[in-house]
């Protein structure tokens, strides 16, 4: 697998644990071990993809690659399943930071 696709790839891991570590604090209890455990254990099992990407692409290539899927992909969970409604100035920030990304990623 090309390497960036896998920094793509944990990102989405990443992404979906940070989804279950919401909804561990979003119940009734203070905490909800089971969804928090599960998230701990996605972050966890990207930790060996992380040593393998690093060892092949450019740290800076892969700041940008993660940052700007996380970006867009937990804007997309908080919209799409949390229905959090997005202000005009919240939406121009997710482009200027793509932006932003992007143009750091003309440098690495």
């Amino acid at each position: 697998m090309k390497p960036v696709f896998i920094v793509a790839l944990l990102a989405l891991i990443g992404v979906i644990g940070d989804f279950f570590i919401k909804l561990a604090g979003g119940g009734e209890k203070y905490i909800d071990i089971k969804w928090f455990v599960f998230g701990a254990l996605l972050y966890l099992s990207t930790s060996f993809g992380w040593f393998y990407v690093m060892k092949h692409i450019k740290f800076s290539l892969l700041g940008v690659v993660y940052s700007i899927t996380t970006a867009l992909l937990l804007v997309a969970i908080g919209v799409f399943y949390f229905h959090e409604k997005l202000s005009t100035y919240e939406i121009a920030g997710i482009i200027a930071a793509i932006i932003a990304v992007i143009l750091l990623g003309k440098s690495a």
